[in-house]
């Protein structure tokens, strides 16, 4: 059963601005903590933000400043908005929840390419 489901990726220019959604089950939202991870081709998985139930928010140096993590937690809802985009932000963005009971799901992807 899909219970991630990541979507507002495209193409932009540098400098420009997306913002990634990510929609998930009400079951596995509540008390979860919620994060965006990326992907580059020939690149590990990074991590890029993560947000708690009760909102706290963490970033890795390379995004910090340039990207903001949020949740909607009536929506079940996270949402990843990416202001200054570089050419090194392209990747296959991830969703990821992290449960109370210490379980993982992941979403499918959604890609982001910036380039001019």
């Amino acid at each position: 059963q899909v219970q991630l489901v990541e979507s507002g990726g495209g193409l932009v220019q540098p400098g420009g601005s997306l913002r990634l959604s990510c929609a998930a089950s009400g079951s596995i939202f509540s008390g979860s903590v919620m994060g965006w991870y990326r992907q580059a081709p020939g690149k590990e998985r990074g991590w890029v933000a993560d947000i708690t139930s009760g909102g706290s928010t963490r970033y890795p140096v390379s995004v910090k400043g340039r990207f903001t993590i949020s949740r909607d937690n009536a929506k079940n809802t996270v949402y990843l908005q990416m202001n200054s985009l570089k050419p090194e932000d392209t990747a296959v963005y991830y969703c990821k929840a992290y449960t109370l009971s210490r379980q993982e799901y992941w979403g499918q992807g959604t890609q982001v390419i910036v380039s001019s």
